[in-house]
């Protein structure tokens, strides 16, 4: 197979269009292509408003053609022969499993960990301290719709993780030899995603289509021989000597098992608090906090396209950095185009907001988190720390989400940029509609913040005016606070995968080891991966 790249086409071409433009690449005829496989699509804008898709393809010559002629003829760098890989399972290992291992959480690392150990023949537990992922939908728009808060089910907690009501967005940059990364997208396909998540460069599913996905991931996982239990949370850590020997869930109920995955997300501060008085190490990591940006998506579509008759594209995003004068950093996170801001509370007395989109994009405002770095080290000189160092993120995330409830008295509050920069209330909206899931209200959001975070955001945004014409316009819209961006907490683990309390393998972005769906997921194969190749999956 010959793989080409930078095969440039006007956005809107044909299909007959891109294997014209194959085999002018190759310098054959086109009836001498038999498939064409596109392996990445991006799109070209420096000369906007005239559009290009560029494609990275897999060309499959019919048999008479000899391919390294093919190549040698073309001389070119960006077009040579690949051999087909497929990702591989790990060699199962000898060692005895007396119980079937258990996975506490069911985000993206604890689905595709306990989609692998299901596969191999493991038979995993899988508990999930939210509800199955139809059930979470209905009582998250309860949320939104009446403000009832269900601190076992939310935005944060239930199947499919915090992942679920965001965008959904697919990116990586962790190197990837293994092909994780394409088995993650391949799977997810598999289960109901949009096919084209395997080659845009920019994927994303959209929270609307992800339910489908995970429930038929979930019903793959059961049809193997594992088990899903939903509204059970794990409340206690059983060891014998130096290994992990069983657990506790909901206070009641004792399993016993060697082998404890723990994909507990970033939100699960009550297990963070009771792996801190057990024999596992973790340490306070450094995350991001700020706040929620809105404007019109029509805007950042004029900046990045040049034009606003964008069907084939879909809605732009955008993302941006920017150095402050003090020495720290500003830059955006989760950008939702098309997308709305959502109370993602969850617990009560503290409120926090995240960004989702529906697979659409079609909102009318685009959202992005604008957000500064923090560290442990920030958190004590602000008197934010609390009395446990491994906890200390937490405190702080806790401190900032009760000081947004109080400001907005529980609904979501929000300031326009133009007085969040003055240090003034809002009384009224410009001309951009808030695009929000739950109420909001009008309140002081520099108050949330201690006072060189606020200066921070509001340094950083004005900054960032230079950069898309209108970023920092008055009247965009701010709501906060964003604050879980990712894990205030790491806890620890060798090369084996395994804390050094053993049986007990820590993954995923709740353990700090990843940065966003892709990622997480491919840090649960990694997990799996380790006990499979320890463990033999003849389980008694």
């Amino acid at each position: 197979m010959i793989r080409t790249a930078q095969l440039k086409l006007k956005v809107g071409h044909n299909k007959d269009e891109l294997s014209k433009a194959a085999a002018k690449a190759l310098k054959i005829k086109e009836n001498e292509i038999a498939d064409i496989k596109i392996v990445k699509r991006s799109v070209d804008a420096r000369k906007k408003p005239e559009l290009y898709f560029v494609y990275t393809a897999d060309i499959e010559l019919r048999r008479e053609k000899n391919e390294e002629s093919v190549v040698r003829r073309c001389k070119s760098p960006g077009i040579k022969i690949v051999n087909a890989s497929e990702y591989k399972m790990a060699e199962p290992g000898r060692e005895k499993l007396e119980s079937r291992p258990v996975i506490a959480g069911m985000g993206p690392a604890g689905l595709f960990c306990g989609l692998l150990l299901a596969r191999a023949g493991y038979c995993p537990l899988i508990l999930e301290r939210g509800e199955a992922v139809e059930n979470r939908q209905k009582s998250v728009e309860r949320f939104w719709r009446e403000g009832l808060l269900d601190v076992r089910s939310n935005v944060q907690f239930g199947e499919g993780g915090a992942g679920t009501f965001s965008d959904r967005k697919l990116n990586t940059q962790v190197k990837d030899p293994a092909g994780r990364n394409q088995f993650v997208l391949e799977t997810l396909v598999d289960a109901g995603a949009p096919p084209e998540i395997i080659y845009e460069a920019k994927p994303h599913i959209g929270t609307d289509i992800l339910r489908d996905v995970v429930r038929n991931i979930r019903q793959e996982i059961i049809s193997l021989g594992g088990e899903v239990r939903f509204l059970t949370r794990l409340t206690d850590l059983f060891t014998d000597k130096d290994s992990v020997c069983g657990i506790e869930t909901d206070e009641r109920e004792r399993i016993d098992t060697r082998v404890l995955v723990l994909a507990i997300g970033h939100s699960a501060r009550d297990t963070f608090e009771l792996l801190s008085k057990k024999p596992v190490p973790m340490r306070a990591k450094p995350f991001a906090v700020g706040l929620r940006i809105e404007h019109p998506q029509e805007m950042i579509n004029l900046y990045q396209y040049g034009r606003k008759d964008i069907e084939e594209l879909g809605a732009a995003s955008y993302k941006l950095t920017r150095k402050l004068a003090g020495g720290r950093g500003i830059y955006s996170f989760c950008m939702c185009p098309g997308g709305y801001v959502v109370n993602a509370s969850s617990e009560e007395g503290g409120l926090a907001v995240n960004g989702m989109s529906y697979h659409k994009r079609d909102s009318g405002n685009a959202n992005s988190a604008m957000i500064v770095t923090v560290s442990p080290e920030d958190f004590k000189a602000w008197g934010m720390a609390g009395e446990n160092d491994a906890l200390s993120g937490v405190f702080f995330q806790r401190e900032l989400e009760k000081a947004a409830f109080l400001a907005g008295e529980g609904k979501v509050p929000i300031q326009l940029f133009g007085d969040f920069k003055e240090g003034r209330m809002s009384t009224r909206l410009g001309d951009i509609t808030p695009c929000i899931k739950g109420d909001y209200v009008f309140a002081d959001l520099r108050g949330i913040f201690p006072k060189e975070l606020g200066d921070s955001l509001a340094e950083g945004i004005t900054g960032c005016g230079s950069i898309i014409p209108g970023f920092d316009r008055s009247d965009a819209i701010l709501s906060g606070v964003e604050s879980r961006t990712s894990s205030p907490v790491r806890i620890e683990r060798g090369e084996d995968f395994q804390s050094s309390l053993k049986g007990l393998y820590p993954c995923g972005e709740g353990a700090g080891y990843a940065g966003g769906i892709t990622s997480a997921a491919m840090d649960g194969m990694k997990a799996a991966e380790a006990i499979i190749r320890r463990y033999a999956s003849n389980v008694s």
